[in-house]
């Protein structure tokens, strides 16, 4: 949530930051609104004021007042009050609401613009593979070797799902646990198991919701289906990790919180893609390893490098060719103040495609969840900053692995890190 401050006292400066992003403020009714609370809240502190003067001469029998008249004034103003209070209550409700729309605003090192083309690539690493003969995608390569069964699948739960079957079944989940063991290991991350099934509270505080409840699949907890539904699939494990420290006061000498967490997401991805997004690449239901950080406002920049780090050192060990990418203003996601991309090769697109985002929220995020450390120098409660990135998205990191280790045959060569976590398997055929 952005800091109200900027709304009250710079609102004009904060509407330019937020349209780099592509968001029109409605300053006007934010005004109104504004408005509308200062004369509430004026009127409430002065029945308040006067209802406790006349208490303070209640029972001064010296001053010969008519004390009856004195507390049935005093009752009269606290009905004011009660009555001033709710309508107080129910204009904060509202400001509170239209701020919950309002994304995060970029750094200044993000650069402007609104389309792909205008994000920054910062770096390319490794070496893309000559293979003289015709290339298949990942699809291809996976029905050749009867390793896909997308036509029952889709039987079974619709389009965009898969079911996977024998070596490569495995080398999917493998990739899974060697993800873990090196952000565990060597990362130093903590390993959390989390549900799968959030509150929307939990939604609304890392961002997804309002903004994106289109992507989102919706549980029906109730035998009633006429009734409200407050529970979610999670779309990433950022969700849970991230409201791990809802509503907490945090201990400064145990930063930086750094959580990992493997699950299976869940996105309706509403948005009509081309045939470059078939088959692995856009599911409703994929397995993702995410890393969350939660650090020292004056540690977050740094963090924001660390975390992307950890994310690169998954495609260079798989020795999979990458490049990084700074995204453009109109780019970055609703929550996030600056956004890093890793984009894997895919050889059979002649391209790259986003294989990880990691993302420095600032205080953005921690501003809905109230989570907060004491600060002894400034003597008050600040809130903490919090960052996330994908490390990978497993389905992803399979898909590009089948393309970029595939021989003239149709099979499929074994990373040689992967080799010991398959049983000393070499190729897939």
């Amino acid at each position: 949530m952005i800091n109200p401050k900027l709304l009250k006292k710079d609102i004009k400066n904060l509407s330019l930051k937020l349209l780099k992003k592509g968001f029109q403020l409605n300053i006007e009714k934010f005004e109104k609104l504004e408005k509308k609370r200062k004369k509430i809240q004026i009127k409430t502190e002065n029945f308040r004021s006067i209802q406790k003067k006349l208490s303070k001469l209640i029972g001064k029998k010296k001053l010969n007042i008519d004390e009856q008249n004195l507390k049935k004034e005093c009752c009269q103003l606290s009905l004011k009050i009660k009555k001033y209070h709710k309508k107080l209550k129910k204009i904060q409700k509202k400001m509170y609401f239209f701020s919950l729309d309002i994304p995060n605003i970029t750094l200044e090192d993000v650069p402007f613009g609104r389309k792909k083309t205008q994000n920054k690539v910062i770096y390319s690493w490794g070496k893309k593979k000559k293979m003289d003969f015709v290339i298949k995608n990942h699809i291809e390569l996976g029905n050749k070797i009867n390793c896909f069964d997308w036509e029952t699948s889709a039987k079974i739960s619709g389009t965009n799902f898969v079911i996977m079957k024998k070596k490569i079944a495995k080398l999917y989940r493998v990739l899974s646990q060697f993800m873990l063991d090196l952000h565990i290991n060597i990362h130093k991350y903590k390993e959390i198991y989390v549900p799968y099934i959030v509150h929307k509270n939990s939604l609304y505080g890392t961002g997804q919701l309002p903004k994106f409840s289109s992507d989102l699949f919706s549980i029906n907890s109730s035998k009633d289906s006429s009734k409200k539904n407050n529970y979610f699939l999670i779309p990433t494990a950022e969700v849970p990790l991230i409201n791990l420290v809802q509503n907490k006061i945090l201990q400064t000498s145990k930063f930086p919180y750094k959580f990992v967490a493997n699950t299976p997401c869940f996105r309706s991805e509403s948005t009509s893609y081309g045939k470059d997004f078939k088959g692995l690449i856009r599911l409703h239901q994929f397995d993702k390893v995410e890393l969350v950080q939660i650090v020292l406002p004056k540690n977050s920049y740094q963090a924001l490098e660390d975390i992307t780090l950890h994310a690169e050192k998954v495609l260079q060990l798989l020795k999979l060719p990458y490049r990084k990418v700074l995204l453009c203003t109109g780019k970055t996601s609703f929550s996030s103040a600056k956004t890093y991309d890793l984009e894997v090769w895919f050889p059979s697109q002649n391209s790259y495609r986003e294989i990880s985002s990691c993302s420095n929220t600032l205080d953005f995020q921690a501003r809905r969840i109230k989570s907060r450390y004491f600060d002894v120098l400034k003597n008050k409660n600040v809130y903490v900053h919090t960052l996330n990135g994908s490390a990978l998205a497993i389905g992803r990191t399979l898909a590009s692995i089948l393309e970029n280790y595939q021989l003239q045959d149709g099979s499929i060569k074994v990373p040689k890190i992967l080799r010991n976590y398959m049983n000393g398997l070499k190729f897939i055929k």
